[in-house]
């Protein structure tokens, strides 16, 4: 079992979201996608040399721990976010 569970992680990404409005993540695929680019921006800055993530030896765990203690936002995709990739 995953320690926070998708659920949990939901809620904390979910959490500033008015009621009523439409909720930033509303399915487990949506948060494996938001953890996997956490972990790809640090793997890309330990190669690129950065100091303060050089120590970390699971960029996953330790990009399911920030989304957990909320120290990253996931944003929504918005039309003008997808017609820039």
């Amino acid at each position: 079992m995953l320690h926070p569970s998708y659920s949990d992680l939901m809620k904390v990404v979910n959490s500033d979201v008015e009621q009523g409005e439409t909720p930033v993540v509303n399915s487990r695929y949506s948060i494996v996608l938001a953890t996997a680019k956490r972990a790809r921006q640090i793997i890309d800055r330990q190669a690129k040399g950065d100091s303060s993530v050089m120590n970390i030896k699971k960029p996953l765990s330790k990009a399911v721990q920030e989304l957990n203690e909320g120290k990253i936002k996931v944003l929504p995709e918005t039309e003008e976010n997808t017609e820039e990739a």
